[in-house]
């Protein structure tokens, strides 16, 4: 199986613009079959989505997950995932977070090809150490309560420490930063993340580094290929 995350701003690149198609070309270099991206929706009012429905599918080959929500939104909390079409997926949970910011998550089981279900979790937490261990305790619990699957846990974990601020999610997960996400135009933190739970391997990773990704948001997309052991 092969994930990916991508915080898209909103499509607003580096150069204040907001680009949906530039977002998009740069998805679709992506080698993901299932990609979480962050900020994909307006934060005000209706909070309207900035990719544009009607073309995801034919500028990437990924479509979005539907999440059964009212309203316009791509996401869930700025949440939103893209699948391609060998992926079957169940059992989708939209969650809101606790904390001072409004966050939310998305849990879902994902079957590649028949290799094996896989709990996913998208996920963008907060900007407050202290609400981030709180969001990732409630994320544990939560897990706890469904099916026992091996689980990955990915997206903007905001945390710039690579050995401190995420409670006791370490002592069940295996963190996997591919590489320096953030800022686009000179990388200097990990803030994008995979965290495995022990039943998966990597089996390679990486941050899209090239191209348009460069200015396409702050944001570096960051990707790994996992499998069961």
């Amino acid at each position: 199986m092969k994930i990916a995350s991508y915080n898209i701003r909103k499509c607003v690149g580096l150069d204040r613009k907001r680009d949906p198609l530039r977002t998009l070309s740069v998805i679709n270099t992506i080698p993901a079959d299932i990609i979480a991206l962050q900020e994909v929706d307006r934060r005000m009012g209706q909070r309207l989505p900035t990719l544009p429905f009607d073309q995801i599918e034919a500028l990437t080959g990924m479509v979005p997950l539907d999440l059964g929500l009212p309203g316009p939104s791509l996401g869930w909390h700025g949440n939103g995932l893209l699948v391609r079409p060998n992926v079957a997926v169940s059992d989708v949970e939209c969650l809101k977070l606790p904390g001072l910011e409004p966050r939310g998550a998305i849990i879902l089981n994902a079957d590649v090809d028949d290799s094996g279900p896989v709990s996913l979790v998208a996920v963008h937490l907060g900007l407050m150490r202290g609400n981030r261990k709180s969001q990732l305790k409630y994320l544990l619990d939560a897990l706890a309560n469904r099916s026992k699957q091996p689980t990955v846990i990915m997206g903007d974990f905001n945390e710039w420490s690579q050995k401190t601020g995420l409670g006791r999610l370490a002592n069940d997960f295996a963190f996997l930063a591919p590489g320096k996400s953030f800022h686009a135009t000179l990388p200097i933190a990990k803030l994008d993340r995979f965290a495995l739970s022990k039943e998966l391997y990597v089996k390679d990773a990486g941050v899209m580094e090239k191209g348009k990704a460069r200015r396409a948001s702050d944001h570096l997309p960051i990707w790994a290929e996992i499998a069961h052991r």
